[in-house]
């Protein structure tokens, strides 16, 4: 048991390390050397053993991110908050999860990376939070929140690439210091176009729904 637990601590080590590497310099740049550097003391022959190339080194931490990344949806999914209000917690707590934890940055930019490169990546996370939020829209139009002509597919879809395109440009002019308030105005422009006439009061109440996290989870 004690092997198997050091095992486990030196993936999850190994893993840190290499979403740190990836994170400030992007899949092509980063060397296996450097992330062994990264990773306070380990050796190339544990890195090895563990994984096989720099493509499962990578397709790991992308496979991390996103298991942070849908265990806040079902954390959220626990809540008393409408599906409305889930909808804009999830958003906010993407954008907290992008600033504060660079196994998702780092998650992320692998994602694009791979999108944007000949032999385009898994879109296994998009797609999750995609019909996360599906499934929050169908059950906010039965809540009498959002209007009954709304596509759930095609707004789920709308929210995630706004959300992708706001954070993307976020980090390109502000290294997304001001994340958390360009979400903000997303939904500000968008809420009142999508909930019903008798939700629309209550608007800036909406979009100022958080998610409190457990600190057990922090």
């Amino acid at each position: 048991m004690a092997k198997q637990a050091r095992a486990v601590a030196t993936r999850q080590q190994i893993v840190s390390a290499a979403a740190a590497t990836f994170d400030r310099l992007g899949f092509e740049r980063a060397s296996l050397g450097e992330i062994v550097e990264a990773s306070s003391g380990l050796t190339k022959g544990a890195l090895y053993f563990h994984f096989k190339s720099k493509d499962d080194l990578a397709q790991a931490v992308v496979d991390r991110q996103h298991t942070i990344s849908i265990a806040a949806v079902e954390a959220i999914a626990t809540t008393d908050a409408s599906a409305l209000e889930q909808i804009v917690m999830l958003c906010h707590e993407m954008g907290r999860q992008i600033v504060e934890d660079p196994i998702v940055r780092a998650g992320i930019r692998l994602t694009l990376e791979f999108s944007a490169g000949t032999t385009p990546g898994k879109p296994g996370p998009y797609q999750d939070w995609i019909e996360a939020c599906r499934h929050l829209v169908e059950t906010a139009i039965a809540e009498g929140d959002l209007l009954p002509t709304i596509e759930p597919p095609v707004l789920a879809r709308f929210v995630i690439s706004a959300f992708t395109g706001v954070q993307t440009v976020s980090n390109v002019l502000d290294r997304r210091a001001d994340l958390e308030q360009r979400i903000d105005q997303m939904w500000q422009f968008l809420l009142p176009g999508i909930v019903t006439p008798d939700r629309r009061p209550d608007s800036d109440r909406i979009r100022l729904a958080r998610w409190i996290r457990d600190p057990a989870l922090a």
